[in-house]
């Protein structure tokens, strides 16, 4: 059996995805007001507007049994966990943990991606696809480090009080004033959430956002992801644009972003994922 691949619901994979190459998702938890959803599972209904939502992390023990079920689903071959940024949620702390109380925690393989969404979902598909080819267990995780190491993400915001309330936000980021006039661009550094910088209109926040990921995409063909929360429009558009940039687009995926980033994020949000020379 090939080794198994196994990441959190914030990496934003579509079903079709996650069975074609046999990933298993472990939820993550998002509570408005009493009620408590598995994101993936349970229905989702959020005004992200009025509703005071929070979000937690994967457990040790929902995690344990996820890698415990796909150390056997893979006949003793291993498993690989991508997990969003350690620096973004305890997941990946609280997989750590999880491995340490298995027997089999020396064929269990723990990968930050430093990202989220996408920038942990691409990652997860580069490694998934070399699982599937039959790869032994060091090629598919080297594959997923190699993957995240190369990520480059950017996501414009309408306001960042969300994000720097939940402690997701650089703390360089203090100096952001009135956003009331100002889109903020941000960029994922080393798993954290930076200020790029900040533009006046969405229109030339949208430019920027294109500029940056074409920037970082280099000349040898990338994988490019542009996510969003209730923007469906504006990410269409500038996934047409990205693709008619970027030389040797060799895969693109427009998605949502799911709940548990959503509402840190909040509407409007546009993403773009960029991964140099592809995550095939």
């Amino acid at each position: 059996m090939p080794v198994v691949v196994v990441t959190d619901s914030a990496a934003s994979l579509s079903a079709e995805h996650l069975d074609t190459l046999g990933v298993t998702v472990v939820p993550l938890h998002i509570l408005v007001g009493d009620r408590a959803i598995r994101e993936g599972l349970d229905p989702v209904d959020i005004d992200y507007a009025t509703d005071v939502v929070t979000t937690s992390a994967a457990s040790p023990g929902e995690l344990r049994a996820a890698y415990e079920h796909a150390w056997h689903h893979s006949g003793g071959d291993g498993v690989v966990a991508v997990h969003l940024s350690r620096q973004l949620s305890a997941t990946w702390e609280a997989g750590r943990q999880a491995i340490g109380d298995m027997d089999a925690a020396d064929r269990v393989r723990l990968v930050d991606s430093q990202g989220a969404g996408l920038a942990t979902g691409l990652p997860v598909l580069a490694a998934a696809r070399r699982a599937r080819g039959g790869a032994p267990l060091d090629i598919v995780y080297d594959t997923a480090v190699a993957a995240a190491a190369r990520a480059r993400a950017f996501i414009l915001v309408n306001r960042t009080e969300q994000l720097r309330r939940g402690g997701r936000l650089s703390s360089a980021a203090s100096f952001f004033g009135s956003e009331l006039v100002t889109r903020p661009l941000l960029q994922i550094v080393s798993g954290r959430l930076e200020l790029r910088e900040k533009v006046r209109t969405r229109s030339k926040a949208y430019t920027k956002l294109v500029a940056a990921a074409v920037d970082s995409a280099g000349e040898d063909g990338a994988a490019v992801a542009v996510q969003h929360v209730g923007a469906q429009e504006a990410a269409n558009t500038i996934a047409s644009q990205l693709r008619d940039l970027i030389p040797g687009v060799g895969e693109l995926i427009v998605a949502e972003f799911g709940p548990a980033l959503a509402v840190h994020l909040g509407l409007g949000a546009v993403g773009v994922l960029v991964i140099p020379g592809g995550c095939a």
